[in-house]
């Protein structure tokens, strides 16, 4: 589509979508919201970056242990 025609469908668009009641007017608004997330380009995904929560997490000494009887037992 040409920009002389893209510019023309947008301008008859918004002479259109003047002329509804705002409650309409909404609708539309949400309607093409929602086209815009559906239709949204996949981005690529970041890269992980090794080390970038360093010093931020914390696991106790007996993590690996072996889990007691009793915990089962209850």
């Amino acid at each position: 589509m040409s920009s002389s025609s893209t510019q023309s469908l947008i301008e008859s668009a918004i002479g259109q979508l003047q002329q509804l009641p705002p409650q309409q007017q909404q609708q539309v608004l949400d309607y093409i919201e929602f086209l815009a997330q559906k239709y949204i380009e996949p981005q690529a995904p970041q890269p992980r970056v090794p080390g970038l929560h360093r010093g931020k997490v914390w696991m106790s000494e007996d993590f690996n242990d072996p889990i007691p009887a009793e915990y089962w037992s209850e």
